[in-house]
């Protein structure tokens, strides 16, 4: 019998396939459970009830006490605007008038030009008043191309490159150096003194300067656009400025000298000369 030789090959056995499991799409939220207890829903009512009442509260009290009414007392030198920029300014609740007593009780507003302190008052929540109290400034000189004001002392209590409205310019003062809250250096003092009384009489008559010149015997001269009147010395300067009132509107558009400087109530004398 023959022998059966077996093959030497071995029969490959199929190689079984692994299988990949396939990846399921998770919807949102699939598996997460959200709940909220009942304590729970009870804050958040709460809570925003609380925030309701806290916003209309707030509401109410921005439109109940937003001032719209301002006024502004013994203000000369800055408009009712311009006082009302510097005590309110432009942020968010500054108008508001319980803020705004706050901030001002007991409190008075300074280092402002021209002005000794401001005062404010809340009238009411829509309103307020603002008292200004000013420097008493006598008049102004020009040097190095500012305006410096100084009051009935002497003493210069602000320097600024805008001529203020009403303040007459004085000239035949000589000095050569000018500080802050210094009285000006000038050699003779008792021109301050003149110089308040020529202001006070002004004042009194409601007469309004452009310039008041002094030379060096401090006889007076007073510019009034292109006329000028010469009130020479101070002897009877009271009766010199109540004539000046009653010549004044026939100054008006003239160009000339109005000679004062000898007026007397018993002499009567006044002369106009026309300039050529």
């Amino acid at each position: 019998m023959k022998d059966i030789k077996k093959s030497s090959k071995k029969k490959k056995r199929p190689v079984k396939q692994k299988k990949i499991p396939k990846v399921r799409e998770r919807k949102p939220f699939e598996g997460f459970e959200f709940h909220i207890d009942k304590h729970t829903v009870k804050i958040l009512i709460i809570v925003t009830a609380i925030v309701m009442v806290l916003g209309c509260a707030f509401g109410y009290f921005v439109k109940k006490y937003t001032v719209d009414t301002i006024i502004v007392e013994g203000s000369t030198h800055y408009t009712t605007e311009e006082i009302s920029r510097m005590v309110i300014g432009d942020g968010f609740l500054s108008k508001n008038s319980v803020l705004l007593s706050l901030k001002y009780r007991n409190k008075e507003i300074k280092d402002v030009p021209f002005i000794e302190t401001m005062s404010v008052r809340i009238m009411s929540p829509t309103s307020i008043k603002i008292t200004i109290y000013e420097k008493a400034i006598a008049g102004y000189v020009e040097y190095l191309g500012q305006y410096i004001y100084f009051d009935k002392d002497g003493t210069v209590v602000e320097s600024s490159d805008i001529r203020t409205e009403g303040i007459p310019q004085v000239m035949g003062m000589k000095f050569d150096h000018v500080v802050l809250w210094e009285k000006l250096p000038v050699s003779d003092e008792e021109i301050f003194k003149n110089i308040l009384d020529v202001s006070q009489l002004l004042g009194k008559y409601e007469i309004k300067v452009d310039k008041i010149y002094f030379d060096d015997n401090y006889n007076v001269t007073l510019y009034f656009d292109d006329a000028r009147v010469k009130l020479g010395s101070f002897d009877n300067i009271d009766e010199k400025i109540i004539k000046l009132k009653a010549i004044l509107p026939e100054l008006k558009g003239r160009k000339g000298v109005l000679r004062l400087e000898n007026y007397t109530v018993d002499s009567g004398y006044a002369s106009f000369e026309e300039d050529e």
